[in-house]
């Protein structure tokens, strides 16, 4: 396909090994899709199909395509594709795996490129194409001393079939992965130039903002707009409902509140006055819970309730009665907020052909789906285009705002953009489920763990990964799974499930080595060890020998052991989205107050990218966690939550970040696995324990600041 002149190839690839034909694709391949164009001066556009939030695939995806065609970055131009399910698969911004599940493919599309660029060379100069070689953008014929740059022969290249089978790159002759890059978008957000979907605009685009119930099981009943139609800038007041009878939608159609009154008009300020002057009568549907009633709710589960045996090994009852020694702790976290900084908005033009959208969405694909089938419209007539967000942690896999946006935009006939108040988002629902986990350890005479069992409950369902560690390192194992209903929605929040479990289980794994009297890195390494010689069952969900590869390379890195006066220092180590995380927290107390001082963090994730936006990922993760360990907390009075904004939701401050984070990656040569999620669910637990040694006493709930008498645990300084 011809292009300005240039070489356009578009690819939908499923993810093969080396040298192997496309019809000799193994059954475990991966699909995905990549894009590339040169033009006649050799500068290749590359276009990065995943959406952006912040975990650098704009960057880092390009850079895999570019190594495997053998151009200088400095060659390469990056934009965001749209959503396109003919070029593209697996659009989607969660879980960790846009770089593990893209790796193979967006390899191929640049190696298959290169090739046809030689091929077209070699046609040109008559010569075979095992004489030619390239680098940073050029063909070379070492023989003849001849040279051609990818732009001269783009045109020819372009006329070529695709072949059946490419030869990828061997690791070490990389260039550019493993090198830093710096962000394609770095320039433009410094200089607060239009990216992020509160940037986009429209001619005669008008504003709309949502109102929804006050409360978790109300609805709409009756509603005066009289006045605020008649307000300044106002242009209409319409009622949506994204869930209309009949209608199942998505599971990214998670929405506690899909009957919504919406104030369109032409400025925000306008906009906001009106809505804040609507007459709005609400009826209550269902019961309007209590945080007090989730947390009564769990502990009867963890009391009495009988839940799923996920898996059972041995015989764990036996093993309890005959233990020389029990452990018992129970921990529970509450709900949270995602609270991104780019408050939730979406842009909808929707007229009776088709649908324009354009915003930060996680799930493009699913909004498309969703929006299509509400409004009757073929999906090759409803686009998505992706901007930038800010912000994600799972919060916009849930694509009701674009829905609403949409639905409004078709009700006004106008284009509109809605946008969210922090009110708003903060009130309207799918948060972190609250949790409750309790975890029972049985030691022999020779402190040897004999018996381990975990039950979990929480808001829609368990936190518990029952094949994960420690099942596989004890004979007798038991994991048990409940779950509590309620009308608050809830879903994916960074590292889902993980981001509470880790913690939780790692602090008690700390007391129970406490208890058989062993350092808690050593007895963790003890596990290890039993689950790489004689492992228990066989569906472990991890490798036991790069489990503790990481915990050994932190414990070194770290010099734990080492005396350190006034310094306390809890560990944790933990497998989540394909990595291994383990890391140390060294505390200190300054004026009566905890600081962490320092985090010593290792990560086995195969084959980095991008080592600096590597280091942000952890590091972000590591700051993330610390701050809703310490004081994350959505608390519910009648069905409403009790904290709408930042004046009354605590996040971490700058000074409450650790002051040093060291980060070591493991060079194993495996292909990439998940960093955007990975280095947070451990970092509550090493915290934990590390409080636990500045102060003599454990903390078992989450935010551990709201535990009464928190500062009063703190010895004092000096």
């Amino acid at each position: 396909m011809l292009a300005g002149g240039g070489f356009m190839l578009g690819f939908n690839w499923q993810a093969g090994a080396t040298a192997v034909g496309l019809n000799e694709v193994p059954e475990d391949f991966y699909a995905i899709n990549a894009f590339l164009k040169i033009a006649k001066d050799g500068t290749v556009t590359i276009m990065s199909p995943n959406p952006e939030i912040g975990q650098n695939v704009k960057t880092s995806m390009p850079m895999i395509v570019a190594e495997e065609l053998d151009v200088s970055w400095d060659q390469v131009k990056v934009k965001q594709a749209g959503l396109d399910t003919e070029k593209y698969t697996r659009q989607l911004a969660g879980g960790s795996q846009s770089i593990r599940l893209g790796w193979k493919s967006l390899r191929m599309a640049g190696a298959t490129a290169r090739r046809m660029l030689i091929q077209a060379a070699a046609n040109r100069w008559g010569t075979p194409v095992s004489e030619l070689s390239t680098e940073n953008g050029r063909i070379m014929h070492a023989r003849t001393g001849r040279s051609v740059s990818y732009g001269d022969v783009a045109e020819d290249a372009s006329a070529l079939q695709i072949p059946e089978e490419v030869l990828l790159k061997d690791p070490a002759d990389f260039k550019i992965i493993g090198t830093s890059r710096k962000n394609v978008d770095g320039s433009h957000i410094v200089q607060g130039k239009p990216l992020f979907g509160l940037d986009y605009k429209k001619e005669g685009m008008l504003t709309a903002m949502i109102v929804h119930p006050p409360a978790f099981g109300m609805k709409l009943k009756s509603i005066d707009d009289a006045a605020v139609r008649a307000m300044p800038g106002i242009s209409d007041v319409v009622i949506i409902n994204a869930k209309p009878e009949g209608f199942s939608g998505t599971w990214s159609d998670t929405n506690a509140f899909p009957e919504l009154v919406a104030v369109v008009g032409e400025t925000t300020w306008q906009v906001l006055k009106a809505k804040r002057a609507l007459e709005i009568e609400w009826e209550t549907t269902s019961p309007l819970e209590n945080s007090e009633d989730h947390e009564k709710g769990m502990q009867e589960h963890i009391d009495a309730g009988e839940g799923a045996k996920d898996r059972v090994d041995g015989d764990t009852a036996a093993a309890f009665s005959s233990a020389a020694k029990i452990v018992e702790s129970t921990y529970t976290a509450p709900l949270v907020p995602h609270n991104t900084m780019e408050p939730m908005n979406f842009f909808a033009d929707v007229t009776a052909e088709k649908a324009e959208l354009v915003g930060p969405i996680q799930t493009p694909e699913n909004l498309r789906t969703t929006v299509s089938n509400l409004l009757g419209l073929p999906q090759d007539k409803v686009s998505v285009a992706l901007t930038r967000m800010g912000g994600g942690f799972g919060r916009r896999l849930y694509g009701n705002f674009g829905v609403e946006a949409a639905l409004i935009s078709k009700a006004v006939q106008a284009p509109v953009k809605v946008v969210y108040t922090r009110e708003d988002d903060m009130t309207q629902g799918t948060y972190r489920p609250a949790y409750k986990v309790k975890y029972r350890a049985a030691l022999d005479e020779d402190n040897t763990l004999i018996a381990f069992e975990v039950k979990g409950t929480g808001i829609h369902g368990s936190p518990v990964f029952s094949n994960r560690y420690p099942a596989g390192t004890v004979d007798n194992y038991l994991a048990e799974n409940l779950r509590m209903d309620s009308n608050i929605s809830t879903g994916a929040w960074r590292a889902p499930r993980s981001n509470f479990i880790a913690g939780a289980e790692q602090a008690f794994l700390d007391e129970v080595a406490e208890a058989a009297g062993k350092d808690p890195i050593e007895f963790r390494l003890e596990l290890f060890r039993r689950a790489m010689s004689n492992p228990v069952g066989d569906e472990n969900d991890y490798d036991p020998a790069r489990y503790a590869g990481v915990l050994e390379l932190v414990r070194d890195k770290s010099n734990w052991g080492e005396e350190m006066p006034g310094v306390y220092r809890g560990v944790s180590a933990y497998y989540c989205h394909n990595s291994y995380v383990a890391q140390v927290v060294d505390l200190v107390v300054e004026n009566n107050l905890p600081r962490v001082k320092k985090v010593w963090c290792a990560v086995d994730c195969g084959i980095v990218v991008n080592p600096d936006a590597a280091l942000n990922q952890v590091e972000g993760g590591i700051v993330d966690g610390i701050g809703h360990a310490m004081y994350g907390a959505l608390s519910f009075k009648d069905g409403a939550p009790e904290q709408n904004n930042f004046h009354s939701y605590r996040l971490i401050r700058n000074m409450e970040a650790p002051k040093e984070i060291e980060t070591f990656f493991v060079d194993n040569g495996i292909d990439p696995t998940g960093l955007g999620e990975p280095s947070l669910p451990p970092i509550s637990g090493a915290l934990a324990n590390a409080f636990a040694k500045a102060t003599g006493k454990r903390l078992y709930t989450q935010p551990f600041t709201g535990i009464p008498d928190f500062f009063d645990i703190i010895p004092a300084s000096g």
